[in-house]
């Protein structure tokens, strides 16, 4: 039996049917859901709101809030112009040894941060691998804010370069193919056709990088360390308050997690008006 085909090409038949989900699978959705709200929850209810503006507006406060934002703002721009490079490579070349290549890239995603911190003091402490050379020239990295926006590189670059290279590897060469044999440069091609196939993962990775950028703790800590206004960032600001002032330490979590929620739901909203 076929559906009748109404006045300009479109299927007559109804809505198309979609597949049902069992029952049974919404009692472990749920107790995901719960693990991750009812913490959230949890926290919300144990801030003091009388003193709540006091609170985040503090010298330190605001000192670590803007510093968290200028250094996650300077990374993520890192992590955009040399992620998208990496990432095209991994995914459009065909280079021997890409494949170790790719796993070294994505290491940081499962290594603890702490690690990750030890990892850049032994390559840019003044004792470290590069660190000692630089050093010879007065050039200081660890334990400045450089150090903050490499550590936070570090952490977020593989999540920008596992979007960007799965958008690539969705989208496919075709259409690069074809602008090649149109006449079009590499270079053309990239910034013509490429690119705009793979905005919306570009956007969604750079969000992601961001928002770890944001909340990046162990690797700053360790190889910046927690200097107020220079390597203190918000999520160090809420570790130090959270045992001699457990108020701040919640208020200023709440803030940190508005700061994340705001760039996620902006970014999303801007994919749904069309313009990503």
């Amino acid at each position: 039996m076929t559906a009748r085909v109404a006045k300009g090409g479109r299927s007559s038949a109804g809505p198309r049917p979609t597949v049902g989900v069992p029952l049974w699978i919404f009692a472990p959705a749920a107790v995901g859901a719960l693990l991750v709200v009812l913490p959230l929850a949890a926290m919300f209810t144990r801030i003091d709101w009388s003193n709540f503006l006091g609170l985040v507006t503090s010298e330190s406060a605001v000192a670590a809030l803007v510093l968290s934002l200028k250094t996650a703002t300077a990374s993520t721009v890192v992590c955009v112009l040399l992620g998208v490079p990496m990432a095209i490579v991994l995914s459009r070349s065909w280079i021997r040894g890409l494949s170790i290549l790719r796993s070294l890239v994505v290491l940081p995603l499962v290594l603890p941060p702490v690690v990750g911190g030890i990892a850049l003091l032994y390559t840019f402490g003044r004792q470290g691998l590069l660190g000692e050379h630089l050093d010879a020239f007065g050039i200081r990295i660890a334990f400045t804010t450089s150090a903050v926006v490499l550590a936070q590189v570090f952490v977020s670059l593989p999540f920008l370069v596992v979007s960007v290279e799965g958008a690539l590897r969705t989208a496919g060469d075709r259409y690069d193919v074809v602008a090649a044999t149109l006449g079009a440069t590499p270079t053309t091609v990239l910034r013509r056709v490429t690119v705009p196939l793979i905005l919306p993962g570009l956007i969604s990775g750079t969000v992601l990088a961001f928002a770890r950028a944001l909340g990046e703790f162990g690797a700053t800590l360790t190889f910046a360390g927690s200097l107020e206004g220079v390597t203190r960032t918000l999520p160090l600001e809420i570790y130090l308050q959270r045992e001699s002032d457990p108020d701040a330490a919640v208020a200023l979590s709440m803030v940190l997690i508005l700061v994340a929620a705001l760039v996620v739901v902006t970014a999303r909203g801007t994919r749904s008006s069309g313009t990503l």
